[in-house]
């Protein structure tokens, strides 16, 4: 199980102004939840940003050191959730939740394909992932940093479902173990694509044509009034 080390401070203050003036001093504001307290915290946002680009930043254990607590100024937590400027990407607030290593917890961790070229692939079948990762319960030391899914003995048209990834004692599926998590599929024929490619549109073929009505001018509008007394 892989573990970093983070180094935060206690903020007494909160609030949008707060928290505009810590990012232009280069810290982003957190909050650490654990065992129904919460601690405001500001941190170095490129410390998290690396934790993030590890790809599985919600099941990597963090030793987080608080400056100026007072009570318990280590604790092992991880990054429950974070968020970013949807126009800049730059990293505004980050959420931690603190563990106890005599505690089971859920996580979130990769799959990750292992074996040989599954045989239907090499068939001619397509790979298709319909999952990339899988909800467990397990104690905190017990987190892999991965799962390995070997798929290489399936062929066209079968399956490998969550059930079907090894784990070790002491680590509970709580996503569904009947979930697909990849599938080999059957190639598509030259011909069934170029069907697929000029098939017209769902309901296209049956839609009526919108009838257009031809502008009445003013001397027939008297003409048909006429007619009409």
């Amino acid at each position: 199980m892989e573990k970093i080390s983070l180094n935060a401070n206690i903020r007494e203050e909160g609030g949008k102004g707060v928290a505009r003036t810590l990012r232009r001093n280069g810290r982003i504001p957190a909050v650490l939840y654990g065992k129904g307290k919460s601690t405001s915290i500001s941190l170095d946002p490129s410390r998290v940003r690396k934790l993030i680009m590890l790809g599985h930043a919600e099941s990597t254990l963090i030793d987080l050191r608080l400056e100026g607590a007072v009570d318990k100024p280590e604790r092992i937590a991880i990054l429950r959730d974070y968020q970013t400027d949807p126009l800049t990407g730059e990293l505004l607030h980050a959420d931690f939740f603190e563990v106890s290593m005599d505690e089971k917890i859920k996580v979130t961790v990769p799959i990750e394909l292992t074996g040989k070229t599954p045989a239907g692939v090499v068939e001619g079948g397509l790979l298709q992932l319909v999952i990339r990762e899988v909800e467990i319960e397990c104690l905190p030391l017990m987190i892999p940093d991965n799962l390995l899914a070997d798929a290489s003995a399936l062929k066209i048209g079968e399956s490998l479902h969550i059930r079907d990834i090894s784990i070790s004692e002491g680590i509970r599926f709580v996503s569904d173990p009947d979930q697909v998590v990849l599938t080999i599929a059957s190639p598509v024929s030259q011909e069934k694509l170029q069907e697929l490619l000029t098939a017209p549109a769902p309901g296209e073929a049956t839609k009526e044509p919108e009838l257009i009505k031809k502008p009445v001018k003013e001397g027939e509008k008297v003409a048909e009034k006429e007619g009409k007394a």
